[in-house]
């Protein structure tokens, strides 16, 4: 029996790198590549078409709480959607994540590992992300069934 550790609150793609990010209602998750539509699908079916491998970043993660505290610190009017991690999720500890398979929505995913924020997010969302998001931000997972997700789905194990 599936036990439900979380759910999804909110589901973004963004189709180019530099692109604004979307929000969506519900998404397809691609065994192997990744949220059809979102950027890093498009380049996992790019880098195949090439007979390249594919990283395993398909679909990052990131907990509401977490978010929740950052932008009430620094009074933001930041979106979750400006943080560019695909799916907001509440009541699950995604760090404890790494390594292990769980499902979001319909989707079989595996825990690759912890999804740190870079430099190309403090420019562009704020300068305290790097030392405040450490080890806060989020998880990078691969899609290992396909499946859809949609808002307020559970996570389970």
């Amino acid at each position: 029996k599936e036990m439900i550790m979380g759910k999804v609150e909110e589901i973004h793609i963004s189709p180019q790198r530099s692109n604004a990010v979307q929000q969506v209602d519900q998404a397809s998750l691609e065994a192997g590549k990744g949220i059809v539509g979102d950027r890093y699908h498009e380049m996992a079916r790019m880098l195949m078409s090439q007979n390249k491998s594919i990283p395993d970043n398909h679909v990052t993660l990131i907990a509401r709480e977490e978010l929740d505290v950052f932008l009430a610190n620094h009074q933001s009017e930041l979106k979750y959607r400006d943080f560019r991690r695909n799916i907001v999720t509440s009541g699950i500890d995604l760090n404890q994540l790494v390594g292990k398979n769980f499902k979001v929505g319909e989707a079989l995913c595996h825990g690759m590992e912890l999804c740190e924020p870079c430099a190309m997010l403090a420019r562009t969302v704020h300068s305290a992300v790097l030392p405040e998001l450490v080890h806060k931000a989020g998880l990078r997972a691969t899609i290992l069934s396909d499946g859809t997700v949609k808002v307020g789905n559970p996570i389970s194990e």
